[in-house]
């Protein structure tokens, strides 16, 4: 597999068990990188891990974690400590019980990976767990450790393998109670809500991630190919600043309904695509002469 797994242990129903690895199933990595750097040098910055009351830096080897049983008061743990505590769960996922995947909250959802048969030994007792939760309609409820910490992971089949996806607790799920209770429930006509179900309707079609980007790395992206010291040829021209939709004069929500529907049926298109063909025509001339006058001024400031 081209990823390297984040763990490696095995899978286990009552007696069933195989070897197996968990993989990341999303990725945070960007297109571009940024640092934080030296606003006089253009050099990076890095870190220091320094003692917060001598304010001495302290080297990697004497960091260890701190255990707060008081204000102020720490408690060291060593890693060996750690490792003599190791649960069950540190290299086995024991599928504990079974449930309906649309019982699981949503909001307990937390981060998906894959997991699959390491080696051709576990893949006949992987596929037998993997067909048989598929075919009873059933997800899995297991514990893993991962980064130092045991979490409940939800496996359910998926294509070949299995998603295991980590699950919060419950109490790092917050009640709404405190966010809807004030607020009021509203009394739209039925009217309103015609056009708000229409404008449903018409907005509807089946998910598709691709449609999705991201507009503001696209943005910056373009800043800083701008801002870059060597410009290469042929670079194509950066896009324009997306602005706020302008709300213009609605003053009320059924306006805003009835615009929206206006919207949806082109009404205006026609005068709008004339000035974006004109501003693209233009554009190139305009950042041809600014930059030859750029140059001018250049020359006569030298």
């Amino acid at each position: 597999m081209a990823a390297r797994a984040n763990w490696k242990g095995h899978l286990r129903l009552s007696l069933v068990s195989c070897a197996v690895g968990l993989y990341p199933a999303v990725s945070s990595s960007r297109e571009l990188k940024c640092h934080t750097i030296n606003r006089e040098t253009g050099n990076r910055l890095k870190q220091l891990m320094v003692d917060s009351v001598t304010g001495d830096t302290v080297d990697r080897d004497d960091q260890v974690k701190g255990c707060e049983i008081a204000k102020d008061d720490l408690v060291p743990i060593e890693d060996d400590e750690l490792s003599e505590i190791a649960l069950e769960s540190t290299h086995t996922i024991n599928i504990e019980a079974f449930c309906r995947r649309a019982e699981v909250d949503e909001r307990y959802l937390d981060k998906p990976y894959y997991l699959a048969a390491e080696d051709k030994v576990s893949r006949e007792a992987f596929a037998v767990i993997r067909d048989a939760m598929r075919k009873k309609g059933m997800a899995g409820l297991g514990r893993i450790v991962i980064y130092k910490r045991e979490r409940v992971v939800l496996l359910e089949p998926y294509g070949k393998g299995l998603l295991a996806t980590l699950l919060r607790y419950e109490d790092e799920v917050r009640s709404p109670t405190a966010y809807f209770e004030d607020m009021p429930d509203g009394d739209p006509t039925a009217e309103m809500r015609a056009l708000a179900e229409e404008l449903i309707a018409r907005s509807t079609r089946k998910f598709d991630p691709s449609k999705f980007e991201d507009r503001y790395e696209e943005a910056l992206i373009a800043l800083v190919k701008g801002k870059a010291p060597k410009p290469a040829k042929g670079k194509g021209k950066g896009k324009a600043k997306a602005g706020a939709p302008n709300s213009g004069n609605v003053v009320n929500l059924m306006e805003a309904l009835k615009r929206s529907i206006r919207s949806e049926n082109g009404e205006g298109s026609a005068k709008v695509q004339p000035r974006k063909t004109k501003a693209k025509a233009s554009t190139p001339s305009r950042k041809r002469i600014s930059g030859k006058a750029l140059a001018g001024k250049t020359r006569k400031a030298a």
